[in-house]
């Protein structure tokens, strides 16, 4: 078998068919290659409306209308194709996948691929959102749909120019082979190409032919990040931008009352210090002086939304909320658990920022947005333009986990460009982003489960939780598409999202679970597998605690009633490769947990080392997922390792203190997110042979790992976890408010 791929393009014009797309030329000498024909096309096979149960299924589902004209991909003449991505990079690897999938259609080699990241383009309606571990999902028809485009006008061109049918041409190593050996560069075609007119027909390759896509490969960008070379959004110049700070209020949603700005204003370097809804903005010739400005104001304010609130009160609250149980306790045999689990930070390594330039007649942003049309939308009517006159650039981002779902940064910015009449270049600091940012949301969890005769009869969960807001145009898609939704259009956008994300994974009989939100006025988000984490970490502690209630060993219980042959692979995989049940010296321990969400699965398993309880450490783990068909397995075994090192980070040590209205974390040095001496040494992933199209990943590994660690920390202590994170002392000296 030859490296080269000879898919027949018929030389003749033919009408687009079934199943099939048309390319159309937007510029030249430049071919560029879009792919805006019928849906069906590039989409993905969805279960029918009715069955649909899962998020990313909705956010495919509404993406619908646009998804031909999602992907824009051309042919430079030096023969480097540029990928035009409508989604956010934020650290997850989408722009290598994305390019393997170019690469591996047009049969080139990665390095020649470059892909860039789209302006918020508000034509493509609900469809330019990162979120919901989606993005392959949805991407992978249109992106091997215009790139076999480009391909097939690129055949066309070499043989219109060299008198040959294109059948009996192939392609290679970027270029083009006629029938006697020669090799034409893609550069050299791309002007012919983009002269042709008509409609061509391709389909992509079948997988089966695939040599690039589902092989470990190196992050594109990996060398400009570790050198320092890449461009965050502060690295950007944009002319006129100087550094912005904010003062902020003491409590959340605090507001100015009165500033005395005369010694800031006198500093050197101050160049403006004006008022807007968040604070008091600072712009100077550098951010430490306007850091340094930025403490001498004096400023009195107004209450916050939550000051008479700390954690206890908040805490007392969620307990009330919880929803009460169905199944009677006296009835039958039954275990009955509740959990709670603290607010925590996002913490990504970039915090907030965005470079704003806000004129009387148009405005232009900079900053790493995960839902830029929103963003763009937002900002229009808060600094009084028409969304035309507004220009966001999607900035690649130092992290999110969801954080970037906002755009809290981007209106600050505009906000202050238009206040101040200048550009800014706005930065916020750690505390500002632990303080004022958004988080994960605190929630009470209540579990029974009753069990006879064998069997498991019911299982119930009753979810507790503050608001988290949705206001960042996952909203507005959960509207769209609620006709289909096998929830009812009637429920809460949050409700929804709980019961499309959150599922048993067991044949627990009778299961039932319940969100109810408590709507406090704070600043939350989307953090990493939303209400999943704490959600289904909760319920595979439970599973355990049910197993020995039962007699059983929890991977044989668990392997019990999985519903899937699919899901028992993997934990087949963990307990074989982690030799589950192997004898361990005491206050050492291994745990199991188990997690099923957007069309993929995974197991974890884990050791921990709890000989002092108050100082445990996870020591070993091992990880096997199921992503239907892996794009880059070393990808994805960095998103599992990513959500084991969160799971170990939010299960142990890492959470937000609520005291009085205001977070007492203000710095890495008091979040205590893991640490590398808190990183197990022996860490296997096991990425599963492909079984069908892409499922998510981004969210898929934190919640087994959270079970299995707390499932650890259990069997090696004697003590079952029941508030997380499990080692929470205010230990350190919070910064003044």
């Amino acid at each position: 078998m030859t490296c080269d791929n000879e898919v027949p393009v018929p030389d003749a014009r033919v009408p687009l068919r079934r199943r099939q797309f048309l390319a159309f030329l937007v510029a030249a000498p430049v071919l560029t290659v879009a792919v805006p024909g019928t849906a069906e096309a590039v989409l993905p096979t969805l279960p029918q409306p009715a069955e649909i149960m899962d998020l990313g299924d909705i956010l495919i589902l509404a993406g619908t209308p646009t998804a031909g004209a999602l992907a824009v991909l051309s042919v430079g003449e030096d023969g480097v194709v540029t990928l035009e991505l409508p989604r956010a990079e934020v650290g997850q690897g989408i722009t290598t996948a994305t390019a393997m999938l170019v690469a591996e259609e047009l049969d080139l080699p990665l390095s020649q691929v470059r892909v860039v990241l789209a302006d918020a383009r508000p034509e493509l309606l609900f469809n330019q959102l990162t979120g919901g571990s989606n993005t392959i999902r949805s991407v992978y028809g249109p992106v091997r749909q215009a790139a076999a485009a480009a391909r097939a006008r690129l055949l066309a061109a070499a043989s219109e120019q060299y008198g040959v049918a294109a059948s009996r041409l192939s392609t290679r190593d970027g270029g083009v082979i006629l029938p006697d050996g020669r090799y034409i560069a893609y550069g050299l075609l791309t002007s012919a190409a983009a002269q042709l007119t008509g409609v061509f027909a391709a389909q992509p390759k079948p997988v089966s032919e695939h040599r690039l896509v589902g092989t470990p490969q190196s992050r594109i960008d990996a060398r400009a990040m570790v050198t320092g070379q890449f461009k965050y959004t502060l690295d950007h110049d944009v002319p006129g931008a100087m550094p912005t700070v904010v003062r902020r209020p003491p409590t959340i949603n605090g507001t100015v009352k009165s500033v005395d700005s005369s010694v800031a204003k006198a500093m050197p370097g101050v160049l403006a210090v004006g008022v807007v809804p968040t604070g008091v903005a600072v712009v100077a010739e550098t951010f430490g002086q306007a850091m340094a400005a930025r403490d001498a104001l004096q400023v009195t304010w107004h209450p916050g939304t939550i000051d008479a609130l700390s954690d206890k009160e908040i805490r007392a609250k969620l307990r009330a909320a919880a929803l009460p149980f169905v199944v009677p306790p006296l009835l039958t045999q039954h275990v009955d658990m509740e959990f709670d689990f603290a607010f925590v930070s996002h913490a990504p390594m970039e915090t907030n920022s965005a470079i704003a330039d806000v004129r009387d007649d148009r405005a232009e942003i900079w900053a790493g947005l995960k839902s830029p049309i929103v963003a763009r939308q937002t900002i229009a009517s808060v600094v009084g333009l028409p969304e035309s006159a507004v220009t966001v650039h999607v900035m690649q981002g130092g992290g999110s986990f969801g954080r970037r779902l906002f755009f809290d940064a981007a209106i600050e910015a505009a906000q202050i460009s238009k206040a101040l009449r200048r550009p800014v270049k706005l930065m916020w600091s750690r505390t500002d982003d632990m303080r004022h940012g958004r988080a994960r949301a605190a929630s009470h969890h209540k579990l029974r489960a009753t069990f006879g005769l064998g069997n498991v009869l019911t299982f119930e969960h009753r979810v507790a939780s503050v608001e988290t807001d949705f206001r960042h145009g996952l909203g507005e898609i959960l509207t769209a598409t609620a006709a289909s939704l096998p929830v009812g259009g009637n429920l809460s956008f949050a409700q929804t999202v709980f019961l499309t994300t959150c599922h048993v994974p067991y044949n627990f009989g009778v299961v039932t679970s319940l969100l109810n939100e408590v709507p406090l006025k704070m600043h939350t988000g989307s953090w990493r597998s939303v209400y999943s984490a704490n959600t289904r970490g909760a319920e595979e502690i439970v599973v355990d605690q049910l197993a020995a209630r039962m007699g059983k060993d929890p991977v044989a219980f668990r392997r019990e009633y999985l519903k899937h042959d699919r899901q028992r692979a993997v934990l087949d995989k963990v307990a074989a490769e982690g030799q589950w049940g192997r004898a361990m010296p005491r206050g050492f321990a291994q745990g199991v947990a188990f997690h099923d969400e957007y069309q993929s699965c995974t197991a974890c398993l884990v050791e921990i080392d709890a000989r002092d309880p108050q100082n445990p450490r996870v020591v070993k783990a091992v990880i096997a997922a199921d992503v239907g068909r892996p794009i880059n397995p070393r990808g994805l075994e960095a998103q599992l390792l990513g959500g084991l090192t969160d799971a170990i980070s939010t299960t142990l040590r890492a959470g937000l203190h609520i005291d009085r209205g205001l977070p007492l974390e203000g710095s890495y040095s008091q979040f205590h997110y893991a640490r590398q001496k808190d990183a197990p040494l022996d860490v296997r992933i096991f990425v599963m042979p492909a079984t069908g199209e892409p499922g998510g990943a981004g969210e898929l590994g934190v919640p087994a790992a959270v079970g299995a660690i707390a499932n650890a920390y259990a069997r090696a202590t004697g003590v079952v976890p029941r508030s997380f994170p499990i080692i929470f002392p205010v230990d350190f000296e919070p910064f003044p408010r």
